[in-house]
């Protein structure tokens, strides 16, 4: 590397990426664009490279048939620009908790030979920052063979376990594009108004929140202004929490651990939330199998997880990363923190869907679709919420568990589902 100009063009610096090796791409808001381009541009020479990744953001293609070719997607977490390859014979998905994926790297199961990822400049002791994801990316990096990064300016300088230092890079690309923006803030529908009401009325002051990604966890923060002493301890978190942070009522005095610091493994927003975090010491951004280790989670008090579901059939199975066979998404920390509230002094693990799906179809179902992966088990749902009220499944027999959730499915399918009731339980 020279000192005197560190910087190379990207489609110098993916040289180093060979014919069967296996390639981590950074995720969410840090997904290194230029580089992943540079990469396919080299499709006509390249086989049988694997890319690993969890979500990806940005305008990048990973469907083209010349891509399929070179390209094998073996998916940790499957995205929207990676669906329909994860689906193919040309890419897979690994079934795994968000918590344990840094194992992967760690132990060897997935030695990675590349780590393409997207950091802030360095600062004067020469450490840049792995900025809005640090996620897996801190065992990709600490674990790869060779680190190639895409030198960002508009990537945040994040505080926590992010920090890479210049020696530790291989290859360094500067990139000015923006990042890529999610805005969870939109106008929503009165039934996801409604879930964030429900939802906000079981959060206690003084409670340690996680909050999964989408419209619901955002609205739920809307209504959560007078709310007292909360704390943060979450996978991910996104604009909505910046309002609770500026007036105080986010301000982690109760907590146990990281006291008066908000903990993250990533984060995805606008450009807003990538200010705000910038160089903000009471943001901590850390390595995902320390923030989603059920064992860290469970040491605050009051620890409460929000998180979403694609269906829950009758008994409280839910699934959250498939539409039948299909894989939508991935298993993620789901399970991680559901656990992790559950195990904590006075926790509550929300799981918190819309009654119905965009075209109708009633998410309480008798039976989860053929195919569909469990992402929480029965044994592990406690409160479930649609817009029609709430329920706790904990300590219920199946019986009064289908009961209770025939109660808040949507009033144009109870009729079936009591159907369904009656034929399985012969009552």
């Amino acid at each position: 590397m020279n000192s005197n100009n560190p910087f190379i063009s990207a489609s110098e610096a993916v040289q180093c990426i060979q014919s069967g090796n296996r390639v981590f791409l950074h995720g969410s808001a840090a997904t290194p664009v230029t580089l992943i381009e540079a990469m396919q541009n080299r499709h006509e020479e390249l086989k049988n490279v694997e890319l690993v990744s969890i979500t990806n953001l940005g305008d990048i293609d990973f469907n083209k048939p010349e891509y399929r070719k070179s390209f094998f997607f073996n998916s940790l977490f499957v995205s929207a620009n990676t669906r329909a390859v994860a689906n193919s014979r040309d890419g897979d998905y690994v079934p795994i908790f968000l918590s344990e994926i840094p194992q992967l790297f760690r132990k060897s199961i997935l030695p990675i030979d590349v780590a393409l990822v997207q950091v802030s400049p360095p600062d004067v002791h020469g450490y840049c920052s792995l900025g809005t994801s640090v996620d897996i990316a801190r065992s990709a990096v600490d674990t790869a063979k060779i680190v190639v990064a895409q030198v960002n300016p508009n990537m945040p300088r994040t505080h926590g376990e992010g920090f890479l230092h210049t020696s530790k890079i291989n290859a360094l690309v500067w990139d000015e594009s923006s990042l890529p923006e999610v805005d969870y803030s939109q106008k929503v529908s009165s039934s996801v108004e409604k879930i964030g009401l429900h939802v906000a009325s079981l959060i206690e002051d003084g409670a340690c929140l996680q909050m999964g990604i989408g419209v619901i966890p955002d609205q739920v923060l809307k209504n959560l202004g007078n709310h007292k002493n909360l704390g943060l301890h979450t996978e991910m978190l996104s604009d909505g929490v910046i309002p609770l942070l500026e007036k105080g009522a986010i301000n982690n005095s109760r907590k146990k651990l990281n006291i008066g610091r908000s903990v993250t493994g990533f984060m995805v927003g606008t450009r807003k939330l990538y200010d705000f975090v910038h160089d903000n010491p009471s943001i901590r951004v850390m390595d995902i199998g320390y923030v989603n280790d059920a064992s860290n989670i469970r040491k605050n008090p009051r620890a409460t997880a929000i998180n979403s579901a694609i269906e829950i059939d009758l008994t409280g199975q839910v699934c959250a990363d498939s539409i039948g066979t299909y894989q939508f998404s991935g298993i993620g920390g789901q399970m991680d923190f559901m656990r992790g509230a559950s195990l904590s002094e006075n926790g509550k693990p929300i799981i918190a869907l819309p009654s119905v799906t965009s075209k109708g179809i009633s998410r309480i179902v008798p039976f989860l679709k053929e195919g569909a992966g469990v992402v929480t088990t029965r044994g592990h749902v406690h409160w479930v919420v649609t817009e029609f009220g709430i329920v706790d499944l904990f300590g219920k027999n199946l019986k009064q568990r289908a009961k209770a959730l025939i109660h808040i499915a949507h009033p144009d399918h109870r009729e079936t589902l009591e159907k369904a009731f009656h034929s399985r339980f012969k009552s």
